[in-house]
C-alpha cells in the first residue's frame, strides 16, 4: 500500500483515452489498492488511473455517504437521466473549483477487482463522482465543463468538492 503522485493538469496523459484493461490480475489489484490509499490520504472522494500516471480505464469513488469504497474497471455509463448542476474540483486541478451540470442518475457497468461484471445505479453526489472520473478516462478534465470557475482560496468555505 503506498500513496501515489497525483498528476496535475498540464500534464499529457490527461488529455489521453486511457487504454482499457484487459484481465484484473494481482497487480492491477495493487494499484487499486494504492489508488484507494491515495485518494483517501488526499481527502478526495474519487480517482482515476490516468491521475496517478497510468493509462489504464481503472477508477475508485466513495462519496462517505455508505456506499464504501467502490473500484471500478473499464467502467461505462450505459444510461444517464435528469440533470443537476453542483460543485466540483479535482486532485488534479488543485485550488480550482466550478459548478457543472451532470446527469441526477446514472448505470455504471464494468467489472471489479475480482474479474466480476457489475452494474451500479447512482444518484445525486455517487452519480456526480462516477461522471467525473469517467470523463478522466476519456481525456476530459472538469474545468472543460465548469461554470463559474474560481479558485478555492476565494471561497475558503466550500471545500465539499470532487
Amino acid at each position: 500500500m503506498a500513496v501515489l503522485e497525483v498528476v496535475k493538469a498540464g500534464h499529457p496523459i490527461l488529455k489521453e483515452v486511457a487504454e482499457p484493461v484487459e484481465h484484473v490480475n494481482k497487480k492491477m489489484r495493487a494499484l487499486i489498492e494504492d489508488m484507494a490509499d491515495t485518494m483517501y490520504k488526499t481527502e478526495g472522494v474519487g480517482l482515476a488511473a490516468p491521475q496517478v500516471n497510468v493509462s489504464k480505464r481503472i477508477i475508485v469513488v466513495d462519496d462517505h455517504a455508505g456506499s464504501g469504497l467502490i473500484a471500478l474497471i473499464n467502467p461505462e455509463i450505459t444510461h444517464g437521466e435528469g440533470s443537476q448542476i453542483g460543485l466540483e474540483g479535482c486532485l488534479s486541478v488543485p485550488g480550482y473549483f466550478g459548478d457543472v451540470e451532470r446527469f441526477e442518475k446514472v448505470t455504471v457497468k464494468g467489472i471489479d477487482p475480482h474479474n466480476k461484471k457489475v452494474m451500479i445505479k447512482a444518484e445525486g453526489f455517487l452519480a456526480r463522482i462516477f461522471q467525473h472520473e469517467i470523463d478522466h478516462l476519456e481525456g476530459h478534465l472538469f474545468i472543460e465543463k465548469a461554470t463559474n470557475l474560481r479558485r478555492i482560496a476565494d471561497h475558503p468555505e466550500e471545500k465539499e468538492i470532487v
